[in-house]
């Protein structure tokens, strides 16, 4: 993909999760489209640094777990849409289900991937912004991305 603006960009969440790991099992899914999103932030693996240091030598390095890092988006609160809704659901205390999600981009690529979702937290600003959300959707699956 050459470089491009994040203009037309997407995040979907599917209350259901792929049956194996692959294009056509996400592909499946039914998903609802969260509406007002404002970014969807960093996301992408990375490996834990695992440090040894010997007495009589330079330390070492060596990789440790994957961490498959988490989805953050901001969003315009909006409690009609379904999308939001779906990702409130998801949040619950007592909720620890997993659910599919699908990152679309502007050159048509997506990735999908397995969240569990651990929060809703709201921003109330000043007078003259937007009441946000950033939903914390950690990410429990390599991002499969086509």
């Amino acid at each position: 993909m050459a470089s491009s603006t994040a203009a037309g960009s997407k995040l979907a969440i599917s209350a259901g999760v792929p049956s194996a790991q692959t294009f056509a099992a996400y592909g499946a899914l039914t998903y609802t489209t969260i509406g007002g999103i404002e970014s969807i932030g960093t996301f992408g693996a990375s490996t834990e640094v695992v440090n040894f240091t010997p007495l009589d030598g330079a330390m070492e390095k060596y990789k440790g777990p994957t961490n498959y890092g988490q989805l953050q988006p901001t969003v315009k609160v909006d409690s009609t849409d379904a999308g939001q809704n779906l990702v409130r659901t998801a949040a619950a205390p007592d909720n620890n289900a997993l659910y599919a999600a699908k990152i679309i981009k502007p050159d048509g690529s997506i990735g999908y991937c397995q969240v569990r979702v651990f929060g809703f937290p709201e921003t109330i600003g000043a007078a003259n912004s937007i009441i946000t959300a950033q939903p914390v959707m950690e990410i429990n699956t390599p991002i499969l991305t086509a």
